[in-house]
């Protein structure tokens, strides 16, 4: 993966397709190359120039330890744009959502058409919550075990609707116990993101079209919280994902990819 000197740091990105630029925005603590089992290829196959990068604090990315705000990312996410040739269609998820609509509102002349999937427009207390409870685990050096940790991220993360099936739990446990629950001192940072106060009277003077996809088992940001943004932002729409937890776009790949294209396609 090429690598670029953008708003003051080294963004490492990924760049395939001809077409339209989509830039896929991921969230907290993942890396950009989550989009690609499911979302480039569908993007792709729909006649996209497909980017994913991973966001400040997420190495080879610069870590940036000491701190950072959403502004930042919004920064680094229209550097890029600029860098690839934009305007661009942008899909965020979590995080990478916020990050999309504070782009709205910055660099509308950058953006084409943005795609949140599972976000919010203010602070939620139990969010909140768990943001500090891993700063804290971090700061105070504990590491969960690792099926532990895997068992913890599936009942945030995941629908019970998935977990209903044994062998697709097991599945998950596998990956999620895989991936580890280390945490790096810039995924730490990132988790100071989640405490941004109410910005829903803001959006109220996005322009750009916005599509808005909740996941009716999201424990992290319920689906309430997606549409206060969708009836925020001056005509956007909102569409809910039934069976799905935060990552509802790996666990329902087929109906958000639909949803994106059908919309980015307009």
């Amino acid at each position: 993966m090429p690598t670029a000197a953008l708003n003051g740091i080294t963004v490492n990105y990924h760049v395939e397709g001809a077409g339209d630029l989509v830039v896929l925005v991921m969230g907290t603590g993942s890396p950009g190359r989550v989009w690609h089992p499911h979302q480039v290829p569908a993007l792709r196959a729909a006649g996209f120039r497909v980017a994913t990068f991973d966001n400040r604090g997420i190495p080879p990315t610069d870590e940036c330890a000491s701190g950072m705000e959403v502004e930042d990312l919004v920064g680094d996410t229209a550097a890029l744009i600029e860098h690839l040739g934009g305007p661009a269609h942008v899909v965020g998820t979590s995080i990478g959502a916020r990050v999309a609509q504070e782009l709205a509102l910055a660099r509308p002349d950058l953006l084409k058409r943005a795609v949140l999937l599972g976000t919010a427009g203010r602070d939620d207390p139990v969010q909140h919550a768990l943001s500090q409870g891993e700063r804290a685990l971090y700061d105070q050096g504990i590491t969960l075990p690792g099926r532990y940790f895997a068992a913890v991220n599936a009942v945030l993360n995941l629908s019970p609707a998935t977990l209903r099936d044994p062998v697709a739990a097991r599945d998950w446990l596998d990956v999620f116990e895989f991936t580890g629950p280390a945490v790096g001192a810039g995924v730490r940072a990132q988790y100071e993101l989640d405490e941004f106060g109410n910005r829903l009277d803001a959006y109220r003077a996005i322009r750009v079209p916005c599509l808005v996809v909740g996941f009716a088992d999201d424990r992290v940001l319920p689906p309430h919280l997606g549409r206060e943004v969708a009836e925020a932002i001056p005509g956007a729409r909102y569409e809910e994902v039934a069976d799905a937890g935060h990552y509802g776009f790996l666990e329902r790949p087929a109906e958000v990819n639909r949803l994106i294209v059908d919309f980015l396609t307009g």
